[in-house]
């Protein structure tokens, strides 16, 4: 799964409407929105999430991760108690 930068989008977007030839950049702006609004359908069909999703994922599995070593710690050390009885 990848992540979707906005601000990427745009750039994207200004850059495809800039490498149109000079007779063609008269359009400009509706150029450059036609080229945001296609990348956007197409993005949307994709399996991607936004920056701030991703961060809350990652948050997430960090927690879990730290409380699955606490777990895991704690089980060893009931199971060296129950040994040693």
């Amino acid at each position: 799964m990848s992540f979707i930068n906005p601000n990427g989008l745009d750039d994207l977007a200004k850059r495809l409407a800039d490498s149109m030839p000079e007779s063609l950049r008269a359009f400009g702006r509706d150029l450059e929105s036609n080229f945001k609004a296609v990348l956007q359908a197409q993005l949307a069909k994709l399996d991607l999430v936004t920056r701030q999703e991703f961060d809350v994922q990652a948050a997430i599995l960090e927690r879990s991760h730290e409380k699955l070593s606490m777990l895991e710690a704690r089980l060893k050390e009931l199971e060296a108690k129950h040994a040693s009885q």
